[in-house]
C-alpha cells in the first residue's frame, strides 16, 4: 500500500470512529448495564497515563538512537490506545454521559480542557495512524516530519485525558 492510499484509509477509519462516538451519544441506552462498565473510566485513565509515560519513553529511546526500543514502545502505546477506544465505546454505549455540575466554579476550566481534548483526539487520529505507518515502514524522514506535530498533540491528549478523568470522576454515578 502506498502513502496516499494509507492516508485515505486513515481518514476513513478516523471518520468512522468519530461517527461511532457521535452515534453513541444519540442512541438509547440498553436497559441492562453490565457491572464492569463502572470500572471502564478508571481503566481508560490508567491506559491514558500509561500511554503518556510510553510516549515520553519513546522520545527518550529515539534520542538515544535505540530504534528497537522506540518501535516496541510505540507499538505498545498504539495498541493500548486501541484498547482505550474499545473501552470508551463500551462505556458510552451502556451509560449516560456524566455532566460536570453547573454550580462548580471550575466548570469553565473543565469544559475548555474537555473541548480541547475531544477536538484534538478526533483530529489527531489519522496523523497517528500515518506516523505509525511511516515508522513501521522505516520511512524515517517522512516519519520525523509528521511526528514533529503528531507527538506533542498525542501526548497532550493522553495527559489531558487523565486530568479530565480526575476532574469528572467524583460525579460518576456510584
Amino acid at each position: 500500500m502506498n502513502d496516499k492510499r494509507f492516508f485515505i484509509l486513515s481518514i476513513f477509519v478516523s471518520v468512522i470512529v468519530f461517527l461511532v462516538v457521535i452515534v453513541l451519544n444519540i442512541i438509547p441506552k440498553p436497559d441492562f448495564v453490565p457491572s464492569f462498565t463502572k470500572r471502564l473510566p478508571l481503566a481508560n485513565a490508567f491506559i491514558n497515563g500509561t500511554c503518556s509515560l510510553l510516549l515520553l519513553l519513546s522520545l527518550y529511546f529515539i534520542r538515544k538512537k535505540n530504534i528497537s526500543a522506540h518501535k516496541k514502545i510505540n507499538i505498545t502505546a498504539f495498541f493500548l490506545s486501541c484498547l482505550f477506544l474499545v473501552f470508551y465505546i463500551l462505556y458510552h454505549y451502556f451509560t449516560e454521559e456524566t455532566r460536570f455540575p453547573k454550580e462548580n466554579p471550575i466548570r469553565p476550566v473543565y469544559l475548555a480542557l474537555l473541548a480541547s481534548h475531544i477536538i484534538l483526539a478526533s483530529l489527531i487520529l489519522p496523523f497517528i495512524l500515518m506516523s505509525f505507518y511511516r515508522g513501521l515502514n522505516m520511512q524515517v524522514e517522512k516519519h520525523k516530519k509528521i511526528v514533529r506535530w503528531t507527538y506533542p498533540i498525542w501526548l497532550y491528549v493522553t495527559i489531558s485525558g487523565v486530568v479530565v478523568y480526575l476532574m469528572i470522576s467524583p460525579y460518576y454515578p456510584s
